[in-house]
């Protein structure tokens, strides 16, 4: 049966990928600008409301705390999903490798 979560949005997989270490939300954010190249830039509420969802889902967990800051990191599940989108992604692009490069898209 296909997730209702399915196919991940940029947002979650940002979040997913930069879960695959212990992280707070602040640290997260800041990980995620990174990743993206400064491309995507979350609001604080954007953030906790999907790390919400993606822990009730269980594809998150909190591991710990550093003071007040729950720390989340992703789950076997959450590294199988990850996994499925990488192949959906990779089956996606080998489509545009599949198509002669002289051919406007």
């Amino acid at each position: 049966m296909k997730h209702k979560l399915l196919p991940l949005s940029e947002t979650m997989h940002y979040i997913l990928l930069a879960l695959r270490e212990p992280l707070h939300g602040y640290a997260a954010m800041q990980q995620i600008e990174r990743l993206s190249n400064g491309t995507v830039i979350l609001a604080a509420g954007t953030l906790y409301g999907a790390i919400d969802n993606l822990d009730k889902h269980g594809w998150i967990e909190p591991v710990g705390e550093s003071g007040r800051r729950k720390i989340y990191m992703i789950t076997p599940e959450g590294r199988a999903i990850l996994k499925m989108e990488q192949n959906r992604l990779l089956h996606i692009l080998s489509l545009y490798e599949g198509s002669d490069s002289s051919e406007e898209i």
